[in-house]
C-alpha cells in the first residue's frame, strides 16, 4: 500500500475533490484528518466511511484562513496521530458573480481561503515536518490559474494562479526534506460547478478533448501519485489534469 502508516491532513475534505482524496488515501493505507468548516455531518459520515475501509480518521473543524484555527488543527492532529506526513491543501471557495458586481469582502475572502489558507497550513505543518526530516505537500490549484476562462471568476483565477507561484516558492524553501507540488484540475464534476449556467457547461464541454468532465476520483489519483514515493524526484511542479483542453 503506497501510503501505509502515513498520516494525511486534507483540508476542505468533507465533500468533492477533498472527500475523494481522503477515501483514496485511506484505501492506500493512510490515516486521515478530515478538515471542514460548515459540513460537520458530512465530515463525521466520512470518518465512519474511512473506518469501514479499515483505516482511521478524525474530523476537525477549522477555518484555514484563521491562524489560531490552523495552529489548533495541527496540534490536535499531532496529539491524535503523533505526526503529519502529508498535507493536501484542497480547501477553496468561489463566488460566481459578474466581475464589477463583486464586493471587496468577496475578493478578500477568496484570497483568504484559497491562498492565505495554503500559506498558513503549509507554515505550521511544514514546521512539524522539518523537525521529523520529511514530508509532502500537495496544493490543489486549477487550470483557471493558467488560462483565463470567464471574468466572473477573476478573483478565483488570480488566487489559483497565486497557488502555482506559491507552490514553487514553498518547494524552494522546504527542499530537500519536503516536496511541494500542485495539481491544476480542469472541469470536474463537483458541487462547486453544479449551479453554473447549463449553456456555459455545454460550451466548455465541447472544448474538452475527452468530451466529459473529470471525476473527483481522478484528481484524487493524481494527488496519490504526488504524495507517494513514486514521485520522489518531483517538486515545485504543477500537474494539469483537465482531459485536454482547446
Amino acid at each position: 500500500m503506497e501510503l501505509k502508516d502515513k498520516v494525511a491532513l486534507i483540508t476542505g475534505s468533507s465533500r468533492g475533490i477533498g472527500k475523494a482524496t481522503a477515501i483514496r488515501f485511506a484505501k492506500a493505507g493512510a490515516k486521515i484528518i478530515i478538515n471542514y468548516l460548515n459540513s460537520e455531518a458530512k465530515a463525521n459520515q466520512l470518518v465512519k466511511e474511512i473506518k469501514k475501509i479499515g483505516s482511521d480518521a478524525i474530523a476537525i473543524k477549522c477555518d484555514v484562513s484563521n491562524e489560531n484555527d490552523v495552529k489548533n488543527m495541527v496540534d490536535k492532529t499531532i496529539k491524535e496521530f503523533g505526526k503529519i506526513d502529508i498535507l493536501v491543501n484542497n480547501a477553496g471557495i468561489v463566488y460566481d458573480v459578474p466581475l464589477f458586481q463583486k464586493t471587496v469582502s468577496q475578493w478578500k475572502r477568496t484570497f483568504e481561503v484559497n491562498l492565505v489558507g495554503i500559506f498558513l497550513c503549509s507554515k505550521y505543518v511544514s514546521n512539524h515536518m522539518l523537525k521529523r526530516g520529511s514530508g509532502v505537500i500537495v496544493n490543489i490549484s486549477s487550470t483557471n490559474g493558467i488560462n483565463n476562462t470567464d471574468p466572473t471568476s477573476a478573483d478565483y483565477d488570480a488566487s489559483k494562479s497565486g497557488i502555482i507561484n506559491l507552490t514553487k516558492n514553498l518547494a524552494s524553501e522546504l527542499a530537500p526534506k519536503i516536496r511541494v507540488n500542485s495539481i491544476a484540475p480542469g472541469w470536474i464534476d463537483t458541487d462547486m460547478n453544479k449551479d453554473l449556467p447549463k449553456d456555459l457547461l455545454k460550451a466548455e464541454l465541447e472544448n474538452v478533448f475527452m468530451k466529459r468532465f473529470g471525476k473527483p476520483e481522478e484528481i484524487a489519483a493524481a494527488a496519490l501519485f504526488l504524495a507517494s514515493d513514486d514521485a520522489s524526484y518531483i517538486t515545485g511542479s504543477t500537474l494539469i489534469v483537465d482531459g485536454g483542453h482547446k
